[in-house]
């Protein structure tokens, strides 16, 4: 019997039409013999009004944070109240919800005479967005004929204490996993499954992060080997680039792991790159498809990658951020700058998003996240102030109002001219590229141009993503 895992997003649960559409999506996959493991988000908007309670909860603002509350209730019961009929099934999602609610309310009191927030009170808060749809989520299955029963995944998904990007240890997560999950599914029970958090060996709710429901789920797919991992959300599937800048953007029918992941760190909103860590390994392919157009197949992610018509797959773009170059004739030959440069980097808590060094070791450049240049560029000082003395090194500067540009497709690997052609057509649309840089593994191209030019350089790109290339 196959096993499927699902993950239903934010806008999926969103409201009572879109759980409805849930739960017809989960029964026809039951009716077709499989077994179904169900991963679900917040309700659409639900994580923002619980990050704004805790905002008015510190500023002492009592009412706001029980308006929020308030609004959260109305939210969830007006589900329970449309999709449940009268019944003890009705009645005890009702008193859940107004349970985690009431909690909601206790800790933002708390909060409020602290006047602080911490990482770990922050978690607490947060996870009760996917511990109210998780409970919603089930009473719906449950009045379709669905045997569901609701998981915290606090009792599954073991991390350790690093609040607000939690990591999974493995091997207690694989344990409970088996011990508390397989279980009811060899019972033939649907499971629904908190997204986004987990506990320490202490039971301390943690979150995982960005990307933290996704994550949950291919966990949750690696431990239960499930057959597939289907990735439900409000668009067809991954697409050749964002329809906001071009809309003649398409959906790609197969990608592999790979691709995937230099999309999502460049920029795409698609899969975070650590969602298919769990299952690379076991193989376990990943769709991505539409809960509100069932037909169409989405983009399935594997780890082998077909050669498209289009060398270039797709083209992605990376906002905010800021150009640092650090450059200096005296630079040559001597060891240990970059490194230092970048430790001071990590240190002022900035990402580093892309590198390019010259041949003659004169000058090194990297991208980071706008907000964090005039901090990036301090700590660097510092860092190389004998250098910067002795002029080895002559400037550490910031260019800001830039973008990251990058063609991806494994198709480039092994075809002549690829790179010739992206820069050849940045050249005829007078677009000025400011920096490049391409992995070993050739599996993209990446570029940084002016904030004014990215918009015309991404169109220009997809241009070429669209063209049937002779391979």
């Amino acid at each position: 019997m196959n096993t499927i895992t699902m993950k239903f997003g934010g806008t999926s649960v969103g409201n009572p039409e879109a759980i409805a559409q849930v739960a017809k999506i989960v029964s026809a996959e039951r009716a077709r013999g499989s077994r179904v493991v169900v991963v679900v988000s917040a309700m659409g908007g639900v994580t923002d009004m619980l990050l704004r309670s805790v905002r008015a909860a510190v500023a002492g603002d009592k009412w706001e944070y029980q308006l929020l509350s308030n609004g959260m209730r109305d939210k969830h019961e007006e589900v329970i109240n449309l999709l449940l009929e009268p019944s003890q099934e009705r009645e005890r999602a009702l008193q859940q919800v107004d349970a985690l609610l009431n909690h909601h309310e206790e800790i933002c009191q708390a909060v409020n005479i602290l006047g602080e927030v911490t990482p770990r009170i922050l978690d607490a808060v947060v996870s009760i967005g996917e511990r109210l749809s998780s409970r919603v989520v089930t009473a719906v299955l449950s009045e379709q004929g669905v045997a569901a029963q609701q998981f915290d995944a606090t009792s599954l998904i073991l991390t350790n204490d690093n609040f607000q990007d939690a990591d999974p240890l493995w091997e207690g997560t694989k344990q409970q996993i088996q011990w508390r999950l397989l279980p009811a599914l060899e019972n033939d029970k649907t499971p629904v499954i908190t997204g986004f958090i987990g506990a320490t060996d202490q039971g301390t709710i943690t979150t995982l992060g960005r990307g933290g429901s996704d994550y949950s789920a291919a966990i949750i797919a690696a431990y239960t080997r499930s057959d597939e991992l289907v990735i439900w959300t409000d668009v067809d599937g991954v697409m050749t680039t964002d329809p906001r800048i071009d809309k003649r953007a398409q959906v790609l029918p197969s990608i592999s792991y790979q691709e995937v992941g230099e999309l999502a760190f460049y920029g795409a909103k698609v899969l975070h790159p650590k969602t298919v860590q769990p299952i690379i390994e076991l193989d376990i392919p990943v769709r991505v498809r539409n809960t509100f157009n069932v037909d169409h197949p989405g983009t399935l992610i594997t780890s082998q990658s077909e050669m498209a018509a289009t060398v270039i797959k797709a083209v992605t773009a990376v906002k905010h951020v800021s150009l640092l170059t650090v450059s200096g004739r005296g630079m040559l030959g001597v060891p240990g700058i970059a490194g230092r440069a970048f430790t001071a980097t990590a240190a002022a808590g900035a990402s580093i998003l892309m590198i390019s060094q010259s041949s003659s070791e004169q000058s090194f450049c990297f991208t980071i996240p706008e907000s964090k240049g005039t901090d990036v560029k301090r700590s660097i000082e510092v860092a190389l102030t004998e250098e910067i003395q002795s002029q080895d090194v002559d400037s550490v500067a910031v260019q800001r109002d830039v973008g990251i540009i990058t063609a991806v497709g494994s198709g480039m690997r092994g075809t002549p001219g690829v790179a010739g052609r992206v820069f050849d057509r940045m050249g005829q649309d007078k677009i000025n590229v400011l920096s490049i840089a391409q992995g070993s593994s050739e599996c993209s191209i990446s570029f940084v141009v002016e904030k004014a030019d990215m918009q015309r350089a991404v169109v220009a790109l997809h241009d070429l993503a669209l063209e049937a290339v002779q391979v």
